[in-house]
């Protein structure tokens, strides 16, 4: 779930950079309840909120980019039946998992998902209608390319729901904010999985860029900010864009 190149020597073994593919390979099984755990299950309160800002209509193509074990790409699915999603992600063990969840969610038929990361994105200029993407953008090494590409592929007009993790710097919110990801996610993280891979996400989270930062990185890329909402006293923020009218060819 950030832009660290420190090779993670524990858990995927050494030489897997932090945040990769294979990193989380290592934690796939048991991803979708650590989340749960960690999040307190707010997360899935994050994720109708992104799938609602995408403002989806019948028969619209969506890409989910990051979609791990597809929780994000089956309630996509679920919100606009009529839609074909396709999810993404450099992870295959993670994609093992989604792909048995979409089968005993009888979305198959709906559904498609690709291995493949979000810097060099498979698809043609405007393939798709809406795109999204839940906690992965910290993942990507050069997240101005991965930007560009959502820019490209997604057509004019259509919309871009980017939702990330964050850390409040003030206040009583903040602190106790910091001191769950600081502390607490890493030790929980670690005692559940047996893997220490959870010590990368307090790391990863305290690197990313402050939401004007990273609002002025999606501007330059490209994109136009239609919204950007902090959620749940800024332990997420959610950013929605849509295609620079001029794109490039």
């Amino acid at each position: 779930m950030s832009n660290l190149e420190t090779p993670n020597k524990v858990g995927t073994g050494e030489g897997v950079r932090e945040g990769s593919g294979q990193m989380f390979d290592g934690i796939a099984e048991r991803y979708d309840l650590l989340n749960r755990i960690i999040s307190l299950g707010i997360d899935q309160r994050w994720r109708k909120k992104t799938v609602a800002a995408l403002q989806m209509k019948p028969g619209e193509r969506v890409l989910d980019l990051a979609c791990g074990t597809a929780d994000l790409t089956m309630l996509v699915a679920r919100t606009e039946p009529q839609a074909a999603v396709v999810g993404l992600d450099p992870s295959k063990k993670m994609l093992a998992v989604g792909e048995r969840k979409i089968l005993a969610a009888g979305l198959a038929g709906q559904i498609t998902l690709l291995e493949g990361n979000a810097e060099s994105l498979p698809f043609a200029k405007d393939s798709y209608d809406r795109v999204c993407m839940a906690f992965g953008i910290r993942n990507v090494p050069d997240r101005e390319k991965a930007l560009r590409e959502m820019a490209r592929v997604t057509r004019s007009g259509g919309r871009i729901a980017i939702l990330e993790l964050a850390e409040p710097k003030q206040g009583v919110i903040g602190g106790l904010a910091r001191f769950h990801v600081h502390a607490v996610v890493p030790w929980l993280g670690s005692l559940l999985s047996g893997s220490a891979e959870y010590r990368y996400l307090q790391r990863s989270i305290a690197a990313f860029p402050s939401a004007p930062d990273f609002t002025k990185l999606m501007q330059s890329c490209g994109l136009k900010i239609v919204a950007v909402t902090p959620l749940t006293f800024g332990v997420a923020t959610l950013y929605v864009a849509t295609p620079a009218e001029a794109k490039e060819s």
